[in-house]
């Protein structure tokens, strides 16, 4: 490889995730190694073969319905050409050696279309996260719960700060790879469950299209319940984004486990101590249950998310304000509080770069939100995202990263 090119074959086999290519008629392509690694196959078993033949459905257990709704995405994808990211999903995978026997494995996949000169798919990525390990911890967790979470979180954290190393040191800078990066770390817009959402990201002017800016939307176990959260690093560019990635992927694999939005900021805190670039980096996490109608939240030093009722009534959510991430050495348990809501309300979290501005106290920018999300309060959540932000935005750009979530409760 020349100081130009890059050999992205030895990129793809060489990626620390479970990646593997797909053809529109579901039939393996190619996968990486730790792909073949994770899902105990070897390259023979895979490439050549239909993607439901090598993983087919447990007859066993009606309720193992992960492949099933596996196919509806990878379908989904190949039908409108967008990317479809999946909720975290139960697999019942066969031993490859043992037939009829299975074992229980939780992924997370991504599906991503690849369009040829004629607009048409030629291939799908099928990326996937095992986070296997981590829902066994939970399920197998009694008081030394958290600690198992942390050990793993830890484990991870080398791992991630090995790849941020090594893009670190890559020569490939040009906008093309930073936009690839950036939409590697962050989930695609998408739609929790039934509920109606949107979100926005818009980076710095001159910060290569990348940002420390972060936003999550996850379905929890029990119930009708999602977590929605945003959160911020120091700085702009290609390291601030390394480092988002990380967080992101930390609080929400601990959302999905953790019992509530202040345990989940707890485990992320301690998570990002270990993380280089992540000092004062701060964070709001929410879990809105639709069926007790509230919202629980806790935030480390970010600005409190809104809560729009559906009378016009603007509520700040800042009953449970802490320090940032990293603030503590030894860091102590952090605060949540629960407020309620009726059908029609929204719930909107955002980062700084929305309200903040140079010369002008916080609550001015606070209260120009508050204005102008009465104002449009009768807009759908895409409708209203985009007036808060051509309303509260210079139109010449931002001088900071912002992310934008609108949720319709």
């Amino acid at each position: 490889m020349t100081g130009t090119e890059i050999d992205y074959a030895t990129v793809f086999r060489t990626l620390p995730g479970m990646v593997a290519l797909l053809t529109p008629d579901l039939v393996y392509a190619d996968a990486n190694e730790e792909f073949l690694r994770m899902s105990g196959r070897k390259r023979e078993d895979l490439i050549g073969r239909y993607l439901f033949d090598v993983f087919p459905d447990n007859p066993n257990h009606d309720d193992a319905t992960g492949m099933r709704n596996l196919e509806t995405s990878l379908l989904r994808a190949l039908a409108t050409g967008e990317r479809d990211t999946m909720a975290l999903q139960r697999y019942d995978v066969q031993i490859p050696d043992r037939p009829g026997h299975w074992e229980e494995r939780y992924w997370s996949p991504v599906n991503v279309p690849v369009l040829g000169a004629d607009g048409k798919v030629v291939l799908l990525v099928h990326r996937v996260e095992d986070v296997t390990e981590l829902i066994r911890a939970r399920q197998a967790a009694d008081d030394g719960q958290t600690r198992v979470l942390e050990a793993e979180l830890y484990r991870r954290a080398g791992e991630l700060q090995a790849v941020n190393e090594r893009l670190r040191q890559a020569h490939a800078r040009e906008r093309e790879v930073a936009v690839a990066l950036q939409e590697a770390m962050l989930p695609a817009p998408r739609q929790p469950a039934h509920h109606l959402a949107a979100v926005r990201y818009r980076p710095a002017v001159g910060a290569l299209n990348v940002c420390g800016d972060w936003y999550d939307l996850v379905d929890l176990v029990g119930g009708d319940r999602i977590g929605v959260s945003v959160g911020d690093v120091v700085g702009h560019g290609l390291e601030a984004a390394c480092v988002m990635g990380q967080l992101r992927s930390a609080l929400s694999a601990a959302s999905r486990v953790a019992e509530g939005p202040a345990q989940a900021l707890n485990v992320l805190g301690r998570y990002a101590h270990v993380v280089d670039g992540a000092e004062s980096a701060t964070a709001v996490t929410t879990f809105v249950d639709f069926d007790r109608h509230t919202v629980t939240y806790s935030s480390a030093g970010h600005p409190p998310p809104l809560l729009l009722h559906a009378d016009g009534r603007v509520e700040f959510l800042d009953r449970a304000t802490d320090p940032p991430l990293d603030a503590r050495p030894d860091p102590l348990p952090r605060p949540q509080a629960v407020t309620a809501f009726d059908d029609g309300a929204t719930l909107v979290l955002y980062t700084d770069g929305l309200i903040e501005r140079r010369r002008e106290d916080i609550d001015t920018g606070l209260h120009r939100l508050a204005r102008s999300l009465t104002l449009h309060r009768e807009l759908d959540p895409e409708t209203l995202a985009d007036a808060v932000l051509r309303e509260l935005l210079p139109p010449e750009g931002a001088t900071d990263d912002t992310a934008l979530v609108v949720v319709r409760l």
